[in-house]
């Protein structure tokens, strides 16, 4: 009778009874079959179930973890920041389960490929065919004139 009873007002029975039994505090406040109204067997398949859902919830933790550190890791390889250690732990013990997001990695490929084009002799190239030159002749013999005026205003002789 006292078990129906434990087990429909749980621990609120026990508050107003005054305490538990012996059987209870000899317990210590680990999880017993009986205390929870399961049988043994009920209560080792719950006990594994939450051990598994640990072990998932752990293993998730430990991904988005890592990824976060890919993501530091390919944003400081993009803007050529210092890079971290740790970071670069977290991502090797992680291994190939990582996923860098679509957009970044999009931002990247295109960055590298820009900085491919302008760095090779094609791409200095174009950037010598993109100058105006009238603009820059223009310039250059400003500049001369600026530098003769100097020169005349500091030397006597000329």
């Amino acid at each position: 009778m006292s078990f129906t009873f434990k087990s429909l007002l749980g621990n609120k029975f026990t508050d107003v009874t005054g305490g538990g039994d012996a059987e209870e505090s000899a317990g210590n406040g680990k999880e017993t079959p009986e205390f929870k109204g399961m049988s043994k067997e009920e209560f080792e398949e719950y006990k594994r179930q939450l051990i598994d859902e640990k072990i998932e919830r752990d293993k998730e933790f430990v991904t988005r973890k890592a990824e976060r550190a890919n993501l530091r890791v390919c944003l400081r390889d993009k803007y050529r920041l210092p890079e971290r250690g740790q970071d670069e732990a977290m991502v090797k013990m992680a291994g190939d389960d990582l996923d860098l997001p679509e957009e970044l990695a999009k931002m990247v490929d295109e960055d590298e490929e820009e900085e491919e084009v302008n760095n090779s002799p094609l791409g200095h190239l174009q950037q010598l065919q993109n100058i105006d030159m009238k603009q820059l002749k223009a310039k250059a013999q400003k500049t001369m004139t600026e530098i003769q005026q100097v020169a005349e205003e500091k030397c006597v002789i000329m």
